[in-house]
This record gives structure tokens, sequence and C-alpha cells, in this order.
């Protein structure tokens, strides 16, 4: 047996198009294109990388983007007062503060300033609290992305026992959530959980997100079971040639046993950025009072 390798990026790519399209629709309908802010402080090389891949991604889906780029030593008080500058600015539909912060720079305060509904990246408490009482309200990016795969994978998931690997805010928490709303019986492992072979080994659906390079071990996979894997993990050293990029699951081991698998790279990593646009579009429309239809994206 070997499992069908999940493709993020074609997935990702058709959720962008579908973008594309509403966003086209939302700028003939407003006489004005939905608007995503993004927010940098520093010099962090990875990211600079993500913000400028965001920017980019941002124009081709026919939105527009506003840039903020910050010395890394602005004053916290500087940083909140832009996010609550943007906060009233029309023309911003979502915002998004790249993390890290400098150590100066109180993350949590500083994500609570952001409106809830701008706060794209899903991570405001309120958002976090909508999720958990199924109200509306925005969702981290990367574990809704991983929801949208293992749907179009599975159809209903109603009745599945799920295992998430890893318990972060920003990914295990509200992926946990997420298919706790589609009717899995869910259990949230992580590093302490005693006998985590065994829990994993009865899951049909394992969601890995511990950011241990392939600590998800191919006989700890329940045969048929669909695996998606969040983590991106360097091994190998720095000498050119020498690094690659791995996963938290080891893919050949797992593939022998699993119904489908995610790769990495090219599973996961570039839902994360297809769904931000798509949450910075419902921003829009919710923004401006115009209903999306429903489904669309």
């Amino acid at each position: 047996m070997t499992a069908e390798r999940i493709d993020g990026k074609i997935f990702a790519e058709g959720l962008r198009g579908r973008v594309g399209v509403l966003a086209a629709e939302f700028t003939a309908r407003t006489g004005r294109k939905a608007g995503l802010a993004v927010v940098l402080v520093g010099e962090d090389a990875a990211s600079q990388v993500y913000v400028r891949s965001k920017g980019k991604a941002t124009i081709e889906a026919g939105m527009a983007g506003f840039e903020h780029r910050l010395p890394a030593d602005t004053p916290e008080a500087d940083l909140i007062a832009l996010v609550e500058t943007l906060n009233a600015d029309p023309t911003v539909d979502g915002i998004l503060v790249q993390l890290p912060l400098p150590a100066h720079c109180d993350e949590g305060k500083v994500i609570a300033t952001i409106n809830p509904d701008k706060d794209v990246d899903g991570f405001h408490v309120i958002n976090a609290g909508r999720l958990a009482v199924g109200q509306a309200g925005f969702v981290p990016c990367t574990p809704l992305g991983c929801l949208m795969l293992l749907r179009d994978r599975l159809g209903d998931l109603s009745g599945l026992d799920a295992v998430v690997i890893g318990r972060s805010n920003i990914v295990g928490k509200p992926m946990a959530q997420l298919l706790i709303a589609q009717s899995c019986t869910v259990t949230v492992a992580h590093s302490r959980t005693r006998n985590l072979a065994d829990v994993v080994r009865r899951a049909d659906i394992v969601v890995a997100a511990v950011g241990r390079p392939e600590m998800v071990k191919g006989d700890w996979i329940k045969p048929g079971a669909t695996v998606i894997d969040v983590g991106i993990n360097r091994v190998g050293g720095s000498e050119p040639g020498k690094t690659r990029l791995v996963g938290d699951v080891d893919f050949a081991g797992a593939s022998a046993v699993a119904g489908a698998i995610t790769p990495v790279p090219g599973g996961v990593g570039p839902m994360t950025i297809a769904v931000l646009l798509r949450n910075a579009l419902v921003a829009a429309y919710r923004n401006a009072g115009i209903d999306l239809p429903e489904n669309a994206i």
C-alpha cells in the first residue's frame, strides 16, 4: 500500500483563483479593492521572506496591499498606535502583524489591539472564543488550510477519530476546535502524552504539529489513516546541498501505511498564504456588509 499524496500546492492554487474572482466582484460592487495591511518590525530574515510572499500574493489576487516596515527598535507604543490607525482606516479590511516581534514588544498586547473583525490571522482572544463556541470569526490560517485539505480528501468527517499532536495557540488548539465542529472525536496529544504511539494508532486522522523532525513513525499510523503533516524542519546541517526539509512525520514510513498524506514541502505550506487571502477577502465582504456566496471560498 502506498498512500495518496495530498497536494496542497494544487488546492491552494484553486483557492487563490476563487479568491481572485471574488476580489474582482468586490471591487466592482464597492469601487475599491479589498485591503490587507501587513506590519513587519525588525529584520528577521524568515519574516521578511514571508512578508514579501504575502505582499506578492495579495497583489496577484487583485487586492490592495499596505506594507509597513518598522525598525527593530520601534517602541511598543508606536507599534500599537500604527495598529490603531489601521483599525480606523476604512480601506484596510485585514491586519496582520508578522510574528515574532522584538523582545521589547508584548505580542499579546499588540494582537489584542487589532480589531477582531480585521484580525485575519485569527490570533485575537475574541476570535479564539468565537471558534470555541461556534460563532463566525477568523481562524488561524494553517489549521483552516488543514481542514480544507481533510474535507477535500474525506468529505464528511463526522464520527472519525482524530488525533492532533501539538497544543499551540496557532495550530494545535484551533485545529482541535475545527475538528470538534466537524463532529470528530478529538484527542489533543503532545510531548508529555503517555503512550503517544498507541494514542496515534487509533486515529483515522492524524495532524502532526509538534515541531520535531520525523517524530511520528510509520508504525504509529493506523492503516488507511489520513495524515496531515504541519511540520517544517531543516535537518542535515548548514553545509550547502546537505540541508533538507522534513516534516514531523516519517514520510517514507507513514506512506507505506496511511491512506493519504501531505508531503513536506508542498503539502500544508502553500495553504497558509492562500487561506490568509481568503480571510482578508471574507473580512472585506463582512466590513462592507455584503454577503459572500455560500461555500464560495
